[in-house]
């Protein structure tokens, strides 16, 4: 990866996403498209199980979801028989949980909803002006865009 793709903020570009009717899991996986050399068009077919924590089941948050995804295209193995490419590859993910953990107290999209009323009917929610005044979703797809900037950013430092 070149010092240059580093100056893009992925976040302004995986909250444009989100607004423009994304959902959590494809902002943050396809904002990334640029570096993972990635069509976009795949990576919304790739990301979109994962919205609403998994299908609208609300469990691991989708926007998570999506920058673990970009981080297995950036930094994941492909040599199943080596465990310490898989125990090094496991080592960033959980520091990438711990990161949005820390920020938002919780990986879990129930959580993060807390006190808004939210189902897990596989409807998706309308995008009305109350939608993005009311959830946090937009400002935790940023921060979660931001976090794997962190990574890259330290990981580039350190080649």
């Amino acid at each position: 990866m070149k010092n240059n793709e580093l100056t893009i903020d992925h976040s302004i570009i995986a909250e444009e996403l989100f607004r423009e009717g994304c959902n959590c899991a494809q902002s943050t996986f396809c904002a990334f498209c640029d570096i993972m050399k990635m069509d976009k068009d795949a990576a919304l077919r790739i990301s979109s199980s994962f919205g609403g924590g998994m299908g609208r089941l609300r469990e691991v948050c989708g926007a998570l979801s999506g920058i673990l995804m970009a981080c297995g295209v950036l930094y994941g193995y492909s040599d199943v028989t080596d465990p310490s490419l898989k125990a090094e590859h496991y080592a960033l993910v959980q520091e990438i949980a711990r990161r949005f953990r820390e920020k938002h107290g919780t990986i879990i999209c129930r959580e993060l909803l807390s006190g808004i009323e939210v189902d897990s009917s596989p409807n998706p929610s309308a995008r009305t002006e109350q939608f993005y005044r009311i959830r946090p979703c937009a400002m935790i797809v940023r921060s979660a865009a931001a976090i794997l900037d962190e990574i890259i950013a330290e990981r580039t430092q350190n080649m």
